[in-house]
């Protein structure tokens, strides 16, 4: 094992370790994780964020657009339908969604379709994200939770979807819609920070976990 690496806690043999320097900032992955249906339909969007920027013209930037949002929407399913939910696959798809929406809407804005402002606004929950996620790892206090999707971060991903498509086929809506992903940024962002505080050390919910546990035992008693 390289010098300065060391092993998550829980894979069973040394295929099946991740391998991380410093603090164990993601779940275990096993080998075969990886090359599952699911992971594989979410890393695809990778390769959609390649091609979204290597190609030029509209109609090819839809196709890419369209494939990107059923890559999204089928990877969950098929999880769920496969019994495949894994901690790993749960991270990965919001990783994938970022990585093809920085890809795309910068080359958008860079073109000129998209504001700077704009911009800044449909990105704004991402960059919240990712502050708020180091955050969680960098405070002893906070909990390490699992960062799983949630129903606010769920509705930015389908509103920049829709701005994207805005963008090659209605541009007179981009600034309005950019507006509303700002607007629902700032829900998600507020709905994320009352998760890390509700779930950090000595928090309601390890509150309410030892009263359940204390009433169980009083019980048992």
């Amino acid at each position: 094992m390289p010098a300065g690496y060391r092993a998550q806690p829980g894979a069973a043999t040394g295929t099946t370790w991740l391998l991380v320097r410093g603090p164990v900032f993601f779940p275990a992955m096993r080998a075969r994780d990886l090359v599952s249906p699911p992971n594989l339909l979410s890393l695809s969007r990778v390769a959609f964020a390649v091609a979204f920027v290597g190609v030029r013209e509209p109609q090819w930037r839809l196709g890419v657009l369209v494939a990107a949002m059923a890559s999204d929407v089928l990877d969950g399913l098929v999880a769920r339908l496969a019994h495949a939910e894994t901690r790993f696959g749960a991270l990965l798809d919001p990783i994938a969604d970022r990585i093809f929406m920085l890809a795309a809407f910068l080359v958008v804005a860079w073109e000129g379709t998209l504001a700077w402002w704009m911009l800044a606004l449909v990105l704004l929950r991402d960059g919240m994200v990712l502050v708020g996620w180091f955050t969680a790892r960098s405070i002893t206090w906070l909990r390490r939770i699992d960062f799983k999707a949630r129903w606010p971060g769920k509705g930015v991903t389908a509103l920049q979807f829709v701005t994207l498509l805005a963008t090659l086929l209605a541009p007179r809506l981009v600034a309005g819609l950019s507006v509303a992903c700002g607007v629902l940024a700032t829900v998600a962002t507020v709905d994320y920070t009352l998760m890390l505080w509700e779930n950090r050390d000595g928090g309601p919910r390890d509150v309410a976990r030892a009263a359940a546990a204390a009433d169980d035992t009083g019980r048992a008693a």
